[in-house]
């Protein structure tokens, strides 16, 4: 992409009502901009790294054999009086009536609709396990929206549901799914920790939910030092395997680790004083296992081997789309802009053309994203007719991985000038070298 034919509208002030640095930066970099309270327009560059975090999360769930779908925004509300939530969500979940007066919502949440689904086609136990999930905008009047999308009214959540037929196949279920999430979080450059959670208006008896340390987290957070040494990696674990799965829940929930609202100080005062750390966090994720709750007040039975009919046992599982993408800049930045981890960035890397209009200058940008693009790479080229200064600055905003930057000065020695985002450590390379050496980075060879 050109950034001349980009829609890019980077801010050069400080947005007055960014309250934290994700804010801030999304606003500036031109990603978002507030349509009303809590509510945001996702502006090209800002859509381009929501579909990257969706495409992974999709990824990782169909991995472990977990089917995609999609349901309505809008349910209904009579559906809801019946598992009896609807009074008792709170004032958070809009409700309304349609023009034939019936009872209406925006969705906060699908458990009741699921259900419903499941309730009306399975009936055998020949059909379980089943988990499906969909990627869905779900809306909760917050009372005092903020910290842009990491505390919005619209946001993007993945939720899944798992139906099956004992406790033990459902928490299977529920260590699948920690397994998937933490491969997922970890393939979008995130550290995050499982933690003993409440289950607030899901309900069950297990939730475990999912917090990337920053400084900016609502959350305080009580942990044992040994969990952040722990990685996810490349491990390839059998997510049909119940022993292998229950093994990484253990590995990685053994050690003590919660938020304040369930933290124990006698069992952290059990943890080694040089080991014991607090912090902020930012949850992006939830885990859930509530039994037959749902599907007795909705019907969800199917026969078991022996003809008997038994209500299917149940857990939800989401994350934050949207506040991702939030958590993510919060984790990586610096007091330039943003650092994107490779997994979920824009584009690949940034051309900043020192001299438009200088044929030796124009050539070899030209030739560089003519073969950064062959190679099925998405660089993102300056050639705006601006001052180098300028140039450097939006695509520190911006935060893209890396850099190549061409000049007159440096093509005359036969070299362009590669730079880490990350590290500010920069490289000169010839041309076909610089993007060999790009290439090399995204295949994971470098």
């Amino acid at each position: 992409m050109r950034l001349s034919r980009y829609f890019l509208p980077v801010l050069k002030e400080t947005p007055r009502e960014a309250q934290i640095v994700s804010h801030r930066y999304m606003l500036q970099a031109g990603m978002i901009k507030q349509a009303s309270a809590g509510i945001y327009s996702w502006l090209p560059l800002g859509f381009k790294v929501l579909r990257k975090i969706e495409n992974i999360v999709h990824e990782e769930q169909q991995r472990v054999g977990h089917l995609p779908m999609l349901m309505p925004t809008i349910q209904s509300g009579d559906l809801w009086k019946q598992s009896g939530r609807h009074n008792s969500y709170g004032p958070e979940m809009l409700r309304f009536q349609d023009r034939h007066g019936r009872e209406m919502l925006y969705g906060p949440t699908n458990e009741e609709m699921i259900t419903e689904i499941v309730a009306a086609y399975v009936n055998s136990y020949r059909e379980l396990p089943l988990t499906l999930y969909h990627i869905q905008w779900k809306f909760r009047d917050e009372v005092r929206p903020r910290f842009g999308v990491m505390r919005g009214r619209e946001f993007l959540m993945k939720d899944g549901y798992n139906f099956d037929l004992s406790k033990e196949a459902a928490l299977h279920a529920y260590n699948r799914h920690l397994v998937s999430y933490l491969r997922t979080y970890e393939r979008m450059g995130l550290q995050a920790i499982p933690m003993r959670a409440d289950s607030g208006p899901i309900g069950g008896d297990y939730t475990h939910e999912f917090l990337v340390l920053a400084e900016t987290g609502e959350s305080e957070v009580f942990y044992d030092s040994e969990i952040t040494d722990l990685t996810f990696g490349d491990r390839d674990v059998d997510v049909d395997d119940y022993s292998a799965c229950q093994a990484v829940m253990d590995e990685f929930t053994s050690r003590y680790a919660r938020t304040d609202e369930t933290h124990d100080e006698t069992l952290f005062n059990e943890v080694p004083e040089s080991r014991r750390r607090s912090a902020r966090g930012i949850e992006v994720g939830q885990i859930f296992y509530f039994g037959t709750e749902y599907s007795e007040k909705l019907g969800a039975v199917v026969q078991d081997e022996t003809g008997q009919k038994i209500p299917l046992h149940m857990g939800s599982h989401g994350i934050g789309v949207s506040r991702l993408l939030g958590a993510i800049i919060e984790a990586s930045h610096d007091d330039k802009g943003i650092i994107w981890p490779q997994g979920v960035t824009p584009f690949h890397c940034g051309i900043v053309n020192l001299k438009q209009g200088d044929e030796a200058a124009d050539g070899a940008c030209e030739s560089l994203y003519s073969a950064l693009t062959a190679l099925g790479l998405e660089p993102l080229y300056d050639d705006r007719d601006e001052r180098a200064g300028a140039k450097f600055g939006t695509m520190d905003m911006i935060g893209l991985p890396w850099r190549i930057t061409v000049g007159p000065r440096g093509l005359k020695n036969g070299v362009v000038e590669v730079t880490s985002r990350r590290t500010g450590e920069s490289e000169e390379l010839p041309p076909e070298e610089a993007v060999a050496k790009i290439a090399k980075i995204y295949e994971g060879k470098l």
